[in-house]
């Protein structure tokens, strides 16, 4: 079976400034793979790549079956999904609003909306401005997103950061449904025990290079 994502030998810099450098990365299907590290060790930026928005400068690899560094990205974008460290929503429009505009752009039948946002539990607050709406909120929308476009490739940046339990259960589920499906998640987080209670295998970065795989 072919990975879902494969680095060889990577390396990016930026500013000419080294910040991964000589990085080997796999993802199975139905893997759920963590990335820890300290501020500055070049997690966020593996992230980028990952999402194919940033190209290597070394090395090669592939992300669904594309090359990293070619044009074919472009046709599996719909298919990578992604919660960052800050929801990105449009502040201006409700989170209905929000997602019926993502539903649009993806393609997906905009009547799986209102089942969505139930599940997330938005389903009374949904007419709020995502400007005007709490943290937690807009972290419920992005997790409805992803229900309603079911990537194969799941980036979960800090995810459950600064969110509730019953949040938390929701990242947490939609994890277990795209592994479920035979898709892979990547989990990045500052708490390298979390990631092992979580993940099959975790790799420690420190100043660009990976120190271990645990």
């Amino acid at each position: 079976m072919d990975p879902l994502v494969h680095l060889e030998d990577a390396g990016v810099s930026l500013g000419g400034k080294p910040v991964l450098r000589h990085v080997d990365f796999e993802l199975q299907p139905g893997q759920v793979v963590g990335i820890a590290g300290p501020n500055g060790s070049g997690k966020t930026t593996l992230i980028r790549v990952l999402t194919t928005l940033l190209r290597i400068g070394e090395g090669a690899g592939s992300v669904l079956g594309a090359d990293i560094n070619s044009d074919q990205v472009f046709g599996v974008r719909s298919s990578i999904g992604m919660i960052g460290h800050t929801p990105a929503l449009i502040g201006e429009l409700t989170l209905l609003e929000n997602l019926v505009h993502i539903a649009r752009l993806g393609g997906v039948a905009e009547e799986r909306v209102d089942s969505v946002l139930e599940v997330v539990g938005l389903d009374e607050a949904s007419d709020r401005r995502a400007d005007a709406s709490s943290f937690g909120m807009r972290r419920r929308i992005e997790v409805a997103h992803l229900l309603l476009s079911k990537p194969r490739l799941v980036l979960l940046d800090e995810a459950t950061s600064g969110l509730d339990d019953s949040a938390r259960e929701l990242i947490n589920a939609l994890r277990d449904r795209t592994v479920m499906d035979g898709g892979g998640v990547v989990m990045v987080s500052h708490d390298q025990k979390q990631l092992a209670e979580t993940c099959e295998e975790v790799m420690v970065l420190t100043s660009g290079r990976v120190e271990s795989v645990q």
